[in-house]
């Protein structure tokens, strides 16, 4: 990654995510300058995705159909290596356009991946899937509760979803869970709102609320050109419960 390309991240950052448009508008807009360095610069943030699409290749059997909404440049497909061809089929489904674009030109060698551009809270297959993830993009979906339930309704019965984002912890957490300081309950969803991340205590509850845990891993990323500070990520796969 070269520090001009670094630049042009750098700067659509500073300049923050415009409110005055439609979800689509807003993430074209933002987006769209930097998404050819998008991977590159984003290497060292999201920490975790690997280890998401491990876990999930690890409980899937071969033939699996696996969605991921907001699925961005199709980077996090390649986390699979050689297992992405023991699914039948994976869509990668995202509102940004310039995104989808770069996933495209990735995608053009997989046989077995579909794009399609629309709303993760929206979309449903033809058919009830084994597994769906979101991997950093469910802090950018405004109506997070409709992501969820829109993912684990087009789950087939006992299909994992799979997280892995920024968030923090609830002041007073469940046992088990991280306990963060003050200043990163505070920091974080500030830092991130300027350019439509909104880190929230109630993201990980919520899906533990609606699906049984099967793994969870907490932990905390280095933030480039932050040094000394580690934004808080975890990493979660459930089971869709019974009806």
């Amino acid at each position: 990654m070269s520090l001009a390309a670094d630049a042009r991240v750098l700067l659509a950052l500073l300049r923050g995510q415009s409110t005055d448009a439609d979800l689509a508008t807003r993430l074209a807009a933002f987006y769209g300058p930097q998404a050819a360095a998008y991977d590159g610069f984003r290497e060292r943030l999201l920490q975790g995705r690997g280890e998401l699409y491990g876990e999930l290749a690890a409980r899937l059997a071969d033939g699996a159909r696996l969605a991921e909404l907001g699925a961005g440049t199709g980077r996090n497909i390649e986390f699979l290596g050689e297992r992405r061809a023991r699914f039948a089929q994976i869509t990668l489904v995202d509102l940004c356009a310039p995104l989808l674009a770069q996933a495209r030109m990735r995608a053009a060698a997989w046989d077995n991946v579909e794009l399609v551009e629309a709303d993760a809270t929206r979309w449903r297959p033809a058919a009830p899937l084994d597994a769906v993830c979101c991997a950093y993009s469910l802090t950018m979906i405004p109506d997070w509760f409709a992501a969820i339930d829109n993912a684990l309704a087009m789950l087939a019965p006992g299909g994992l979803f799979g997280v892995v984002d920024f968030y923090v912890a609830r002041r007073h957490p469940a046992p088990g869970l991280a306990r963060h300081s003050a200043f990163a309950r505070h920091f974080w969803p500030l830092w991130f709102a300027h350019d439509g991340v909104r880190p929230n205590a109630d993201h990980l509850p919520y899906l533990q609320r609606r699906a049984e845990t099967l793994y969870l891993h907490e932990g905390r990323a280095r933030v480039p050109y932050l040094p000394g500070l580690r934004v808080p990520y975890y990493v979660w796969i459930g089971r869709r419960r019974a009806d």
